[in-house]
């Protein structure tokens, strides 16, 4: 069959509005909520090497391999699988790594909302003043009880997680609707610069706290005993969840990378587009860092503090910064306009899907979509409060702590994504003809840079992925 040259969709406008678009989908809540806890509980620094190398030597590979994927096929995931598989004359099993990804996309959807429905939470209270009060408390310790009260009230509140959760997906549904141009695209051109600026101010506010270095030390201090080892124990989760992390914050194998690459212009260059991507994210993720870690130590609190740990550090820094409330409040609704640039590359897969085989529109697809998503969502509403002592697996060692949210959060970070990502590698640089992904990359086969690529992504990247799940699995065990 012959593959089209445009999507049904549209196109991104120019290589910048790509670059805007997948950097909104990369920056979001893994780099700003997610990365600083995960640090904080593997130890720093030696977690922050081995997440840098896993972008390296497994995530950039692995996201130019999806964006060439999607601009070879020019469909949503499933789609674009099912014509690639053909054209190569293999079997239409592949077609399930699409499936794969859209899954995945979905799940993490429906508990994304709800953690970005506490950003949209804060909002309110940053705008009310409500943080500038811990400035008049005595001690440090009696700040960061105040903030922490605060924080447990909302999540422990169904009716307002469930509130702030309807509330994102209904903005979200509103965006992706609009088609590539006139909602995608239009939604991130002026946030993530935005976004930018802001996180350098934070940055040099956190200079200014007493325990600056602190936090540098923590997060370049490489100790990798902190990591491999865990009540003296030896342990390779810490690794899996640096490589997870790698995945979850660049946006891979959850088939948004393959659905942006589809509406990737012709001419664009795949190597320049996607390197400048994951430069952005990862710089956002280290300067999160960097802002997060001197406030806990400059203000008493532990960096393990878990999924909180956002919510219970930037609240104390506004609430003792001059025009604390305003910057809060900008930080907040940034820090959700990041999620949904996120959120609709996470919804747009399953989207383009359902457009594609001619039963709905662009409109239907999309409520359809967030309407399943909200409903899903619900399992992490109440996994923080009234499901919270729900532990489905905890007849096994290795999840008996987890609730419904730790579980789906396990299954798609630490599996779904790294799995995508091991075929996506094995599809490019094994199945697909070495002449024909050259030519996507617009490079002779024979050029180093090239080369490299390639090499990595056919034997390095896949050995990497294929090593951790071995030993997840307990064969090294």
């Amino acid at each position: 069959m012959s593959l089209p040259k445009t999507s049904i969709h549209g196109e991104w406008s120019s290589r910048l509005a790509f670059i805007l678009a997948a950097t909104g989908s990369a920056v979001g809540l893994g780099n700003i909520w997610k990365f600083p806890y995960m640090t904080g509980e593997y130890g720093g620094g030696a977690f922050v090497i081995v997440y840098l190398l896993c972008i390296a030597l497994i995530g950039l590979p692995i996201m130019m391999a999806e964006v060439m994927l999607g601009k070879r096929g020019r469909s949503s995931p499933i789609n674009t699988m099912q014509a690639l598989a053909q054209e190569t004359g293999r079997s239409q099993i592949w077609q399930l790594l699409g499936w794969s990804g859209v899954i995945a996309g979905f799940l993490i959807l429906s508990f994304y909302s709800v953690i970005a429905g506490w950003a949209l939470a804060y909002v309110p209270r940053l705008a009310s003043g409500m943080f500038t009060v811990v400035s008049d408390l005595p001690t440090a310790n009696a700040v960061a009880d105040f903030v922490d009260t605060q924080f447990n009230a909302l999540v422990g509140d169904p009716l307002r997680l469930l509130a702030w959760h309807t509330a994102f997906i209904i903005v979200t549904i509103t965006m992706v609707a609009g088609g590539v141009q006139g909602g995608l695209e239009r939604a991130v051109r002026w946030m993530m610069p935005a976004l930018f600026i802001l996180l350098l101010v934070l940055v040099g506010y956190a200079m200014s706290t007493p325990k600056f270095m602190d936090g540098v030390h923590f997060m370049f201090n490489i100790d990798f005993d902190k990591l491999l080892y865990s009540k003296g124990e030896f342990r390779y989760d810490g690794i899996l969840a640096a490589m997870g992390q790698a995945f979850f914050s660049l946006s891979l194998g959850m088939g948004s990378i393959m659905v942006y690459g589809a509406y990737l212009p012709k001419q664009a260059s795949i190597a320049q587009t996607t390197t400048a991507v994951v430069v952005a994210d990862t710089l956002v993720a280290i300067l999160a860092g960097l802002i997060i870690f001197p406030i806990v130590f400059s203000n008493g609190l532990q960096p393990d503090a878990g999924v909180g740990l956002v919510f219970k550090t930037l609240p104390i820094a506004f609430g003792q910064m001059p025009f604390g409330s305003f910057f809060g409040t900008v930080f907040f609704v940034l820090l959700a306009l990041a999620a949904w640039s996120s959120a609709i590359s996470l919804i747009e897969p399953a989207v383009a899907w359902l457009v594609e085989t001619g039963k709905f529109t662009r409109l239907s697809a999309t409520i359809g979509c967030g309407l399943a998503a909200w409903l899903v969502g619900l399992a992490t509403v109440f996994s923080f409060n009234i499901w919270s002592d729900i532990k489905p697996l905890s007849q096994f060692a290795s999840f008996e702590d987890k609730t419904l949210f730790d579980l789906i959060d396990y299954l798609t970070t630490n599996i779904m994504l790294p799995l995508g990502g091991l075929f996506i590698a094995i599809f490019v640089a094994w199945i697909m003809k070495r002449q024909i992904v050259s030519d996507e990359f617009k490079s002779s086969p024979n050029r180093l840079g090239f080369q490299v690529w390639y090499f990595l992504l056919r034997y390095l990247t896949p050995l990497g992925i294929g090593l951790v799940f071995l030993n997840t699995i307990g064969v090294f065990s």
